[in-house]
């Protein structure tokens, strides 16, 4: 792709143009409804989980979805997708870090019970495979040319969160070794806390206990859900900037009129 700067025919949000589904918004809101409705059914019914009925609705969407990516392929480039397929991903991923907010903090939840609408995919593996997913998929579109001084950032960001669920994991599987050792395999080891927040290895380690670090606003004292809601919320917004940057200055290879 070039890095030719938009002209006047161009959208002034071209993250707006690039994320509005387009041709594919009936199919969109179909496949919404059908979700909605198949899921209502099966919760009241049938007694369905929360998540199996989150899970349904997240399957359909993806149809109209796929179609939306490939069209963003023909219209904006490989770089144009990676970023329309990102920006779901995560902006669907905030969805789950905030309903688990929500639990907690205004339904007052149990830490364990504040799981977000996929509770089976809130488990360590699959917040490892996630966020080093994201980061490669990142170090990808760096590589084909999406370069600005918010994608390093969000580089940078996306890396210290990935490699704090990669502390948890390890912590995980040696929490569950030593279980496995004592006969135990009934007991999950769910929830253990990272480098930051409340229990976390800043907290504990002689390094850095009674320093400065522990008495920043939270660093050593949020819950882990806190802790992670931030560390979302920080990467969604660096991939918002690095994202609106490109689009408005790099990404285009000619004028795309916002009415297109």
């Amino acid at each position: 792709m070039s890095n030719q700067s938009l002209t006047p025919g161009q959208p002034i949000f071209p993250l707006l143009a690039l994320l509005n589904p387009r041709e594919q918004w009936g199919f969109l809101l179909l496949m919404l409804t059908v979700g909605v409705g198949l899921s209502w059914l099966g919760v009241q019914q049938y007694e369905w989980p929360l998540w199996g009925a989150s899970a349904l609705v997240l399957a359909l969407l993806l149809l109209p979805m796929a179609f939306k990516w490939r069209a963003d392929w023909q219209r904006y480039g490989q770089i144009g997708m990676g970023l329309s397929f990102l920006l779901t991903a995560q902006g669907f991923h905030t969805i789950e870090h905030l309903a688990q907010w929500v639990q907690y903090h205004v339904l007052d939840w149990t830490a364990r019970d504040s799981s977000g609408l996929l509770s089976p995919a809130n488990s360590e593996w699959v917040h490892f495979t996630w966020n080093w997913l994201v980061v490669a998929v990142i170090l990808v579109l760096i590589k084909v040319g999406w370069r600005n001084h918010w994608a390093w950032l969000l580089v940078i960001w996306a890396v210290a969160h990935a490699a704090e669920h990669s502390y948890m994991f390890v912590r995980y599987l040696q929490v569950l070794n030593r279980l496995a050792e004592m006969g135990i395999t009934s007991v999950p080891a769910q929830g253990l806390p990272g480098v930051l927040g409340q229990g976390g290895w800043l907290a504990q380690s002689d390094l850095t206990r009674n320093t400065f670090l522990c008495r920043l606003p939270g660093l050593t004292t949020a819950v882990r859900l806190d802790v992670h809601f931030w560390w979302n919320a920080g990467e969604l917004l660096l991939l918002l900037a690095a994202a609106h940057h490109y689009l408005r200055h790099a990404w285009m290879q000619k004028p795309v009129n916002s009415n297109q």
